[in-house]
């Protein structure tokens, strides 16, 4: 639960409203606390950029107020699961249902991009074939490994990507986090900083993906069909 003023992590003092200006009080204040002189982490900086360049491209788009609104909440979800499943390796289930309620709503405003499905017989077809196509796999390692391949959180942010997009989506936002996924890793397992058996948080490669497809849809579909 968030309650209260933004306050320091490292020595809990709360910050003023002038030390949380985004992306300038961070500069100003040199990326340290004005408190404990502890550092701030640049993580903070970056979440405060790509909020801003997303919420002003959202802005430039010939969209309805209500679908930058929904596009604008969309963003804001995607960062907070982007930054908590890198750091803490889980998604809160009340940002996936809340991203899944969106997924609903989102039929009910026609002026979004084209690339959302709008009949919700594809929509919901899309959830379950999304939330399932994580979960067989997490059913099929755990059998034959008696271990978990990945967790149920990156299910329910499927499910949430197939109600946007519809079913036939699934496998291509699937084929895209993975690429995106073994790009990102195989660097540190060459160097030895991680291993096959290491930990790797996938919701931020599917959140990538859903993006990528949003953005370049029409394109990534007509080179799939193409070859």
């Amino acid at each position: 639960m968030i309650v209260g003023r933004s306050a320091c992590p490292l020595c809990s003092a709360e910050i003023k409203w002038y030390d949380n200006i985004p992306i300038l009080s961070f500069i100003l204040l040199k990326s340290r606390c004005r408190y404990c002189n502890g550092n701030i982490s640049p993580q903070y900086l970056l979440v405060e950029i790509i909020s801003g360049v997303g919420f002003i491209l959202i802005f430039l788009l010939d969209y309805s107020i209500s679908a930058k609104v929904f596009l604008s909440a969309l963003l804001i979800l995607y960062l907070i699961i982007f930054f908590i499943d890198i750091k803490h390796f889980i998604i809160p289930d009340e940002l996936s249902f809340t991203i899944i309620a969106l997924a609903f709503i989102k039929n009910f405003l026609p002026s979004l991009h084209s690339h959302f499905t709008h009949d919700i017989t594809q929509s919901v077809a899309g959830g379950l074939l999304g939330y399932f196509s994580i979960w067989i796999v997490i059913f099929i390692y755990r059998k034959l490994k008696n271990t978990e391949a990945m967790g149920l959180g990156d299910a329910k942010l499927m499910a949430g990507i197939g109600l946007l997009f519809g079913w036939e989506v699934i496998p291509l936002v699937l084929f895209i986090a993975a690429m995106i996924g073994l790009v990102m890793v195989i660097p540190s397992l060459l160097k030895g900083k991680r291993n096959l058996q290491s930990q790797i948080p996938f919701g931020p490669y599917i959140i990538s993906a859903g993006i990528v497809y949003f953005i370049f849809g029409n394109s990534l579909y007509q080179a799939v069909f193409v070859i």
